[in-house]
């Protein structure tokens, strides 16, 4: 199989989906790899590192789109790489398409069979190919929060973790999953006050004991929530429905109820935010404010750490590469039901049961059309 490598060009987006180790396997297993010139460069890895191992380098996007059985990428597409979809190409990314509803079109019409990392299970329900970027996003959150919250970048002007005779910032981290025990733990180490707020009392205990009482948890609702984020300094946001869009539970009046240079860093930004106010950003204008509220809700924090960011993920990405490039997309999907539930699209069909409700569109389970 011919496995292409192209450049991100997400905005800052400084990842790349295969190592040098990653194509050094590929072609070991007699596989073809096609990488776009400095595809790797950013996250640590020369054209000379994938050269010395059998990979081709190439000069242009375009030819390792076309010339591809495999596309494997970081993050989505964005417009420009529209035009390089065509039909029974097999597309390995995040796609995050319950608020993307151009791309969902795009790829259905063009008929590409897309799998996205963000959906893909293992044998316990996790999401493995997940976890390992909502581990540095949800670290990632409180160094964002703690420099915005500096007087220079528009905050209240608070040291994360408070000095001898002056209090700490209050943290409030909303969801307890991935992102939002990852954040706690920085938040903590920082000498910060963190409270979390969770739908789920077990996971609640969990994180109890976890953390040795450390942090103060809130069951989730209006008046709980609200209470909790009118008191912060800073909000993270962490909620996820796999594959869905994410539910906008802090509402635009409890925003407005925050303090005058409060920060809210929306990590669940990438299936739609968490927070009302929240809108996507980039890393080149990452940060707006809203009724004296900064908000930081760039849609790939990880690439900001693009080295850490590349190991994390492919290490996780990669047997699932190799599977699909070893068996054939049909054949993987086939022997690994938690890959099928990463399928997407195929062949033209929505496959997935979230993006269909996001976007009131019909949908076909995975195992019917690869069968």
């Amino acid at each position: 199989m011919i496995v292409g490598v192209p450049k991100e060009v997400k905005d800052k987006e400084a990842r790349v989906s295969v190592t040098p180790a990653g194509a050094m396997a590929l072609v070991e297993a007699g596989h073809a790899v096609l990488l776009e010139t400095q595809a790797g460069v950013q996250s640590g890895f020369p054209d000379s590192d994938y050269q010395d191992v059998g990979a081709e380098i190439v000069g242009e996007a375009g030819y390792v789109w076309g010339k591809s059985d495999l596309v494997v990428k970081v993050k989505e597409p964005i417009e420009k790489e529209y035009v390089f979809f065509r039909e029974g190409m097999v597309l390995f990314t995040f796609l995050h398409l319950a608020p993307a509803v151009e791309l969902t079109e795009r790829l259905l019409a063009s008929k590409v069979i897309g799998i996205a990392y963000e959906t893909v299970r293992d044998r316990q329900g996790a999401l493995p190919l997940l976890t390992p970027m909502s581990e540095v996003a949800g670290r990632m959150s409180i160094q964002v929060g703690a420099a915005y919250l500096e007087y220079e970048r528009g905050g209240r002007g608070i040291l994360l973790g408070g000095v001898p005779g002056v209090l700490p910032a209050q943290v409030c981290i909303v969801g307890g999953g991935i992102v939002g025990t990852s954040a706690a733990r920085i938040a903590l180490g920082m000498g910060a006050r963190v409270t979390l707020v969770d739908v789920n009392l077990n996971r609640l205990r969990q994180l109890d004991e976890i953390f040795g009482g450390r942090i103060c948890t809130l069951a989730s609702n209006s008046y709980n929530l609200a209470q909790a984020t009118k008191e912060a300094d800073l909000l993270i946001g962490g909620v996820l429905i796999p594959g869905a869009t994410a539910p906008r539970i802090v509402t635009r009046a409890m925003v407005a109820a925050m303090k005058k240079g409060a920060v809210i860093v929306d990590v669940a930004i990438d299936q739609g935010g968490c927070v009302e106010t929240a809108r996507p950003t980039a890393h080149s204008n990452p940060s707006y404010t809203v009724d004296g509220v900064v908000h930081y809700c760039v849609t790939n924090m990880p690439g900001a750490v693009p080295h850490t960011s590349t190991l994390a993920l492919t290490n996780a990405t990669f047997p699932y590469l190799m599977r699909l490039a070893n068996l054939g997309v049909r054949e993987a999907l086939k022997q690994d039901a938690g890959l099928a539930e990463g399928l997407n699209t195929w062949l033209g069909t929505l496959t997935h049961r979230g993006v269909a409700e996001s976007q009131n569109r019909p949908w076909t389970l995975p195992v019917s059309v690869i069968a």
